[in-house]
């Protein structure tokens, strides 16, 4: 028997009435139709599929990508009283067993899956005998080739409607354009699904682009106003450290938040955040999904992203709770070269994928249609050494290849080697003089990398072997005892990991199989960072009709409240001579630098260095020896 949603809806989150589409997609679950589910970042997913399981008899399951979204969700679910578990890597076979157990005969709720499950033999017998009342697919972006995080894994998302064919799926995300849409459906093979999109428009966030040579200065100046809370993202671990302690320096209370952090440290972070103990985070992209903090009033974007629907998914994390809100991306000329660089130049076409795959067979000396089912030790820095290939397009070549099943690669491949000294600098000295076997690697390793004193790095030990003309086993060795003298900390990656050839070599036949494919998805992924550099640019159209054109939004109309919109807005006004008059008042009661005359005065910036510009030209003020304006 059915239990009324709205009843659930008051009894465990105490709303009184659904939002936007909700009670759309809650009553076409409830008559057991497939749905898809387009809403915007912060419109209530996780309802649309807990609301219709909790009133219904049997258990839920759902698949969705992040570890971190899985266990906040299955918390937040245990809060309320409802029986939930977490079914994610690195569960023992016997607990494993025990779990499922408990979902068949455990009256639990929710049972949550990382897509690699899905993969199991035991997990797939289990959900058979499962009484499954809904199959919600999270994120479900990620199981289309074309989208902004396609991951290999969610295909086998589409095995659930093999195993269980009579119970209804449906599939939710945030940011899906219509060609990643229509993929979903096909994919998931979803049976006439009703289709719920709702706008994807946020009219209470200000979207603005701020170009800044001293991007430091800017971050300051934008997280010194908040009164909320405010996160800033940044491309890699380092940056998170860096930034948190530059903000803190400048009296902005800040901290960061990475994948290299420990769980403890994690949920220590995140606790300071939430309960605004820490009003700035400092993360990188993954950081805030699943993340319920609603009074987030500024999200800054320090580095581009690669592609605009990241950009708008980790942007609309700000003003969740209908408060004017921005959403700034501070940049110059220099980032779009990174961006490329960092995106573009390691994506591996079909000619490089053709010279590795042969190149790979060459150093395990294997035949013309030999190797099938054989699986080696593989060194991957001594292999890209030996035929001077560049490290991280030959990584993303094997991945390709791992991908579509000519190569498989074990799991500790993907792993880094990353190593911080926590001892202080004289102790090190002492320590080199009573083991002097040790001082050619440790001093290499100091030489060859900065600020390894003040974050986790990530180093090549084939770049230090070679150095200073020995194994990398000695580099790992010295490492391990470092470790265990409480010197440095030390994640590892062994060098030796296994490859296995799963089909016989046929050189180019091999790769021709798949070879349009990826030229394609490299094409997609090209046009994604160039739509997101003609985002940049574009500042003749309001940046929020842009976001919502790509999406498929075309009846829109100007926000009237980002950067694009209020340079209209002020284009006819004021006049140099009004700025000029305000600039002479306050330089009347002190002299003030440029910048803090920018902070105080409510006018374009461009415009108070361009009346500054003509005042000196015309005399009325001057420079002093502390840079500073005042009247002549």
């Amino acid at each position: 028997m059915q239990e009324d949603p709205i009843s659930i809806l008051r009894q465990y989150w105490g709303f009184t009435s659904f939002k936007g589409s909700q009670k759309k997609i809650i009553d076409a679950i409830l008559d057991k139709r497939d749905v898809l589910a387009l809403l915007p970042t912060g419109g209530g997913k996780s309802v649309c599929f807990q609301v219709p399981a909790l009133a219904q008899e049997g258990i839920c399951i759902v698949i969705s990508p992040l570890i971190a979204l899985i266990q906040d969700q299955v918390e937040s679910l245990k809060r309320k009283g409802i029986k939930a578990l977490a079914l994610t890597g690195g569960i023992p076979f016997n607990e494993l067993l025990d779990l499922l157990d408990n979902c068949l005969y455990g009256g639990y709720k929710f049972v949550y899956l990382s897509p690699e499950r899905l993969q199991q033999e035991l997990v797939q017998d289990k959900i058979r005998q499962m009484n499954v009342n809904l199959v919600a697919i999270d994120e479900a972006h990620c199981i289309c080739q074309w989208g902004h995080d396609f991951r290999p894994a969610y295909l086998e998302c589409a095995e659930l409607r093999k195993l269980l064919p009579q119970t209804s799926m449906v599939a939710l995300t945030a940011t899906a354009t219509d060609k990643v849409a229509h993929d979903i459906v096909e994919s998931l093979h979803l049976t006439a699904p009703v289709v719920v999109t709702d706008s994807f428009a946020r009219k209470n966030i200000a979207f603005k682009i701020l170009w800044e040579q001293d991007k430091r200065y800017r971050l300051v100046q934008l997280c010194s106003k908040i009164k909320k809370s405010g996160i800033v993202y940044v491309g890699t671990r380092r940056a998170t450290v860096e930034l948190a302690q530059f903000l803190n320096s400048k009296g902005c209370s800040a901290t960061f938040f990475h994948g290299g952090i420990n769980k403890k440290e994690k949920e220590k972070k995140l606790d300071q955040w939430l309960t605004n103990k820490v009003q700035i985070m400092v993360a990188t992209n993954a950081f805030g999904m699943g993340v319920d903090k609603p009074d987030v009033s500024l999200v800054v974007h320090y580095q581009i992203p690669d592609c605009l629907e990241n950009y708008y998914q980790e942007a609309g994390r700000a003003g969740r709770d209908g408060s004017a809100a921005e959403a700034v991306l501070i940049t110059n000329p220099n980032d779009e070269e990174q961006l490329k660089n960092q995106f573009l130049s390691v994506l591996p076409d079909t000619a490089f994928l053709k010279k590795l795959y042969n190149k790979l067979n060459n150093y395990f000396q294997i035949g013309y249609g030999e190797g099938s089912n054989k699986t080696l030790q593989f060194n991957f820095n001594e292999f890209v050494g030996t035929y001077k290939l560049n490290s991280f397009l030959a990584y993303n070549a094997m991945k390709i290849l791992d991908r579509n099943s000519v190569i498989s690669l074990s799991e500790s491949f993907s792993k880094k080697t990353i190593v911080q000294f926590i001892s202080e600098k004289d102790a090190i000295f002492d320590y080199l003089d009573s083991h002097k076997e040790t001082a050619s690697i440790i001093q290499t390793i100091l030489r060859t990398y900065g600020g390894i004193f003040d974050f986790e790095t990530k180093i090549n030990p084939g770049l230090i072997s070679k150095k200073i003309n020995t194994s990398e086993k000695q580099v790992f060795k010295v490492l391990e005892q470092l470790k265990k003298d409480n010197i440095i900390t030390y994640e590892a990656q062994q060098s030796d990991l296994e490859i296995t050839f799963l089909v016989p070599r046929e050189d180019d036949l091999t790769i021709n199989v798949f070879a349009k494919e990826v030229e394609e998805q490299n094409k997609v992924k090209t046009d994604k960072v160039f739509q997101m550099i003609d985002y940049i640019k574009n500042d003749k159209k309001c940046r929020s009709r842009q976001i919502l054109e790509y999406f498929g939004e075309t009846n829109t109309e100007d926000c009237s409240i980002c950067d694009v919109c209020l340079k209209k807005r002020n284009a006819t006004k004021p006049t140099f001579n009004e700025v000029s008059q305000e600039i002479r008042t306050l330089l009347s009661e002190s002299p003030q630098t440029s910048r803090a005359l920018i902070d105080v005065m409510n006018y374009n910036e461009k415009l108070i260095l361009r009346a500054l510009q003509l005042m000196l030209e015309d005399d009325n003020i001057e420079i002093n020896t502390k840079n500073q304006y005042q009247i002549k």
